[in-house]
């Protein structure tokens, strides 16, 4: 947004002209200043002259003689504009004066009369683009006048960058009210009126989306006479970067740059039945907008409309079916309240930036249109001589509640990082239009301009604008300490422990297709097989919500080979999506892995491929990090390999499975060799919190035991039985060997557990494990019908 120093002096008397300090002043605000452009008159020597006579030039027919009176008697001036009659008031260039440009008017004969210096046009003056004919002022200025002291130089345009929460900042009187706050000056707030003097209007106004629409107003005008406006507005119009056109859009744009409130000025006469009907567009429908596109209109766009047909985009752009014309007599200034999520989609559908969207997108208020409305009747009855029709119309469905927040006394010194009195802060707020109550604890009223004030913290914003950030020292922040959340420690400690093992993550969509769920091969009772599906999906690849992280993983592994990477390792932390009874689905967390190829090692060494059990080990190593006991069971699980996979069991509840992918699944998804995987629930993996444990100086008693049980039994059953019997002086137990054949009977394997005990504070004897021995043996016996080989 653009606004010049003079405009924003007439809301309010600054301590300063320097547009450099008043720049600086705006920054401190938080309204960047991008660039300060500063204005002075691009010409000198100009002076205001009074048309006397005209005659025609003796020797040219398109030509005329005017006699000028420039304050020091009369002169004569060959013109061929024709736009001026006797009376009117020129910009006299006088011999000696520069134009813009730097051309030097000097004295000429043109076809045999003399012509000392010239009449300009607003083009030659560098003050428009009019070059068709000269420049007539409004005003009967003095004759003799300095030209350039008529016009409101010097000046300075303020090129404004405005964050997305200050739409009241998107205006010259909201920038004054800022600034009038900082230097604690009295700003003028706009309190227009006007005075109906014709007959009731009979327009008429219907809201059928007060959601979309909370407010419109109208307001007619008649005996209205479109034309040129005055050369000040026309002046201000273009240095905010709006083209004049006519009278009436350009107050209409005027009034929006002042008060930040977009208007429309329909032709009444060319709106049907004078009924205006705000509505969702209906199937089929088209406009053409003011740009001269066709648009077709959906459901989702908000229209102004007549009993028929749409006449304009809802605080977008109007059509040019009701656009005002140079025939138009009678107006119709519509000045609406609009929902800003409804004008913002909309603007971007139809692909239309236009000012009134970037002030609608923002949160325009809701309180402004009336004053607005009576702002543009009275500019417009003095420029186009209307007449304000009685009857002002305000249709007012969902009326605005102010907003109260509470500001508790030491809430600003806990954000800021410096003590602020509550007198102080209520001072601040009320210089900018909140309303405050109490003493120490702040009972604030939100103004209507500022929707995006709602919480303390914005209230401690505002404080901390009108106190100055460069006033608050940098410091550290105080407050109760804490840890951090057990979800966040948890996530940190799988991301560390998962990059350690040479996995990298991934992150996919959260969207898949059916299809890929179907390649799992999942039974009918299994809950992912019924995801959530999209109400508008991207795509028909990404209809439905993911119920497993596996399929985003094997496509990465396919992506992968398909480029040359066949050794792969990957894992996702993420969510997944089940159907509830709820309004939101379930949305579990979730840990997934897949690795395919070799295990890392050196290029000269033969890498064993990965198999289920690189799955196994990434897990226990995962729970290990994160002191949590598991056991696996195996089981044929759904897309695994059936005798290479595995629940993983904590304190008995199954927290996720892990194995080796079943070969026609990795072939579905195009995969080439064996691939390892898992999925973990999140929830089951909150790492302990950790404490110390003295290490004991003593030495180990290590020792192996095998045991002749069934082939079916499971090894975890055997490590558990010997915990269970161990005792607490059990340091560690794995199995090392697994030996079937003779001379070992048919259906009976070997298997080999290395033990390993020690105590805190002595060194074991071999006659105080003998005890321990003997009860392992009896447990194995007992629970698993295991024999203690060479026993």
């Amino acid at each position: 947004m653009k606004a010049t120093l003079r405009w924003i002096q007439e809301f309010v008397d600054l301590p300063t002209e320097d547009p450099d300090e008043v720049a600086r002043a705006l920054t401190g605000l938080g309204i960047e200043v991008e660039t300060i452009e500063r204005l002075e008159a691009p010409f000198s020597g100009v002076v205001v002259a009074r048309v006397d006579d005209i005659r025609q030039h003796p020797d040219a027919d398109r030509l005329r003689v005017v006699t000028l009176d420039a304050g020091g008697g009369h002169l004569d001036v060959v013109c061929g504009a024709w736009n001026f009659d006797v009376g009117a008031t020129v910009a006299y260039a006088m011999v000696g004066s520069v134009l813009a440009g730097g051309m030097e008017v000097g004295k000429k004969e043109i076809r045999g009369v003399a012509s000392p210096g010239m009449i300009a046009s607003e083009a030659e003056l560098g003050i428009g683009d009019d070059a068709e004919g000269i420049l007539v002022l409004d005003y009967p200025f003095e004759p003799g006048a300095d030209f350039a002291s008529m016009l409101p130089y010097p000046d300075a345009v303020f090129d404004l960058s405005i964050t997305p929460n200050r739409p009241d900042a998107m205006s010259i009187h909201g920038i004054a009210r800022d600034l009038a706050a900082l230097f604690d000056v009295a700003a003028r707030h706009p309190d227009p009126w006007v005075e109906p003097d014709g007959a009731s209007t009979k327009a008429q106004v219907r809201i059928e989306e007060p959601d979309l629409c909370p407010r419109f107003t109208a307001r007619e005008l008649r005996n209205v006479s479109v034309g040129s406006s005055p050369l000040w507005m026309r002046d201000r119009l273009r240095r905010v970067g709006i083209r004049p056109i006519n009278n009436v859009v350009d107050v209409s744009n005027y009034v929006m740059v002042e008060y930040g409130q977009p208007l429309h000025a329909f032709d009444l006469d060319r709106v049907p039945e004078e009924t205006i009907i705000v509505r969702r567009a209906r199937p089929g429908e088209t406009l053409r907008t003011l740009d001269g596109v066709e648009r077709a209109l959906t459901a989702d766009d908000l229209v102004i409309a007549g009993p028929h047909d749409p006449l304009g985009l809802a605080g977008i752009m109007g059509g040019e079916d009701s656009e005002v014309t140079s025939a138009t007599t009678r107006v119709l200034i519509e000045v609406a309240h609009f929902a800003p999520e409804g004008v913002l989609l909309a603007g971007k559908r139809h692909a239309i930036r236009s000012e009134a969207v970037s002030r609608f997108e923002r949160g325009v208020d809701p309180e402004l249109p009336p004053v607005a409305s009576a702002r543009a009747a009275s500019l417009i009855a003095e420029l186009a001589g209307a007449e304000v029709a009685d009857g002002f119309i305000d249709e007012y469905p969902k009326p605005w509640k102010a907003p109260v927040v509470v500001l508790p006394e030491r809430e600003p010194e806990r954000v800021l990082g410096i003590p602020i009195e509550p007198s102080v802060s209520a001072d601040y707020l009320r210089r900018l239009g909140f309303t405050v109550e109490g003493e120490r604890d702040l009972t604030v009223t939100v103004p209507s301009f500022r929707p995006d004030v709602g919480r303390p913290a914005d209230l401690v914003e505002e404080v901390a604008r009108i106190h100055g950030y460069d006033k608050i020292p940098a410091s550290l922040p105080f407050g109760q300490g804490g840890v951090l959340p057990a979800w966040l420690r948890r996530e940190r400690a799988i991301r560390e422990v998962m990059v350690g093992a040479g996995y990298y993550e991934v992150w996919n969509f959260d969207f898949m297709g059916i299809d890929e769920v179907e390649r799992l091969a999942l039974p009918d009772d299994d809950r992912r097989v019924v995801p959530v599906e999209v109400r508008n999906p991207l795509s028909d690849e990404q209809r439905h919500l993911r119920t497993t992280l596996l399929p985003g993983l094997l496509r990465g592994v396919a992506l992968n080979q398909a480029r040359n990477l066949s050794d792969v390792a990957l894992f996702e932390v993420g969510t997944v999506f089940f159907p509830s009874d709820g309004e939101l689905p379930d949305q579990p967390g979730r840990l997934g892995f897949v690795a395919a190829g070799r295990i890392p090692g050196p290029s000269w060494e033969k890498r064993p491929e990965r198999d289920g059990r690189d799955a196994k080990g990434l897990v226990e190593t995962l729970l290990g990090s994160l002191r949590i006991g598991a056991r696996f069971e195996q089981a044929a699980l759904p897309g695994y390999h059936p005798g290479r996979c595995a629940r993983v069991l904590v304190d008995g509840a199954e927290i996720g499975v892990i194995g080796e992918i079943h070969p026609a699944v990795s072939e579905r998804f195009g995969i080439a060799g064996r691939v390892a995987g898992g999925e973990l629930d999140l929830d089951a993996l909150v790492p302990e919190r950790m404490s110390f444990e003295i290490p004991s100086q003593f030495p180990p008693v290590v020792f192996d035991l095998a045991f002749d049980v069934a082939t079916e039994t499971a090894a975890s059953s055997i490590v558990e039985t010997i915990e269970a019997a161990a005792g607490e002086l059990l340091e560690r137990a794995f199995i090392f060997d697994v030996f079937s054949g003779a001379p070992l009977e048919p259906g009976r394997t070997s298997v080999a557990v290395r033990l390993t005990f020690r105590a805190p504070d002595r060194t074991l004897t071999d006659e105080e494990l003998v005890p321990v021995r003997e009860a392992i043996a009896s447990l194995v016996a007992a629970r698993l019908s295991g024999r203690l080989r060479g026993g």
